[in-house]
């Protein structure tokens, strides 16, 4: 098991960890129905708390962020020298957290996403892990709610009887979503993105050759290249000339700012 703590990249604190010591993590909040917010970071995710202050702040506040992606892995060993083997991965981190719920006998909730790809995930996620309990789903209204409306929702999620949270709802959205409502439902919550296309079988993910490579962003790119260009032609040259910043002592982090409620939903 590796757990060494937070480490600074590009001011986001990230956690030095493996997927056996984030679930241990995530499952003994879950046995103590305690809050706790948790993200898998890719580069984009990391590149949002960079350019929004207030954003900054809500991803240090989480008590768990782990390196979704190797460009995220590979700047926490070259910055820290960590020595994390291998990242840890939304949608592998899912799994492993629902088979452990399985042997602790806990029930998890899913939050966002279509209700298509939803009732998807509720007939397929049994034969990925077998013996999961599904305590309930809810779609994304893709908006904004009220107080009202989350406290609402969260009631909702805590009667299911559920122990923990995994929330869809695409970055940032999801970590905001996270931020705000943990302490609501009283139990883990994951911001986990694609994960619920994937498990659902509506995505396919790349081979594990493009996913060690750190390549994952360049397959995406071509399948969406309208909607993702900005996103990784712009970014991942920004992020990759700020770690290098930070490595020669040249990288100045932003400075926090308290966040505003936006009530995504």
């Amino acid at each position: 098991m590796i757990d060494r703590g937070k480490v600074d990249v590009l001011g986001v604190c990230v956690d030095a960890v493996d997927y056996e010591a984030a679930v241990a993590r995530i499952i003994e909040a879950a046995v103590e129905q305690r809050p706790y917010r948790v993200s898998a970071l890719a580069v984009h995710g990391i590149m949002t708390g960079v350019d929004d202050p207030e954003h900054l702040a809500r991803l240090n506040a989480f008590d768990l962020i782990t390196p979704d992606g190797q460009p995220v892995r590979w700047a926490m060993n070259w910055l820290h020298d960590t020595g994390l083997p291998d990242r840890v991965y939304g949608p592998d981190l899912t799994l492993a957290v629902c088979r452990a719920a399985v042997d602790q006998d806990l029930s998890v909730y899913f939050h966002g996403s279509t209700q298509e790809t939803l009732d998807h995930l509720v007939r397929r996620l049994p034969t990925l892990v077998p013996g999961v309990q599904i305590a309930g789903t809810s779609p994304s209204t893709f908006g904004t709610s009220s107080p009202a409306q989350l406290d609402e929702l969260a009631a909702t999620i805590r009667s299911t009887g559920a122990s923990i949270c995994f929330v869809g709802l695409g970055c940032p959205r999801q970590e905001v979503f996270v931020y705000e409502n943990a302490d609501r439902v009283a139990m883990p919550c994951l911001a986990v993105g694609a994960a619920f296309d994937f498990h659902a079988g509506l995505a396919k993910e790349p081979p594990a050759w493009v996913q060690r490579a750190g390549l994952q962003w360049a397959q995406r790119l071509m399948r969406s290249p309208r909607r993702l260009w900005r996103r990784y032609v712009i970014l991942n040259p920004r992020y990759a000339r700020r770690v290098a910043a930070q490595r020669l002592g040249r990288h100045r982090s932003p400075v926090e700012r308290p966040p505003t409620h936006i009530g995504f939903s």
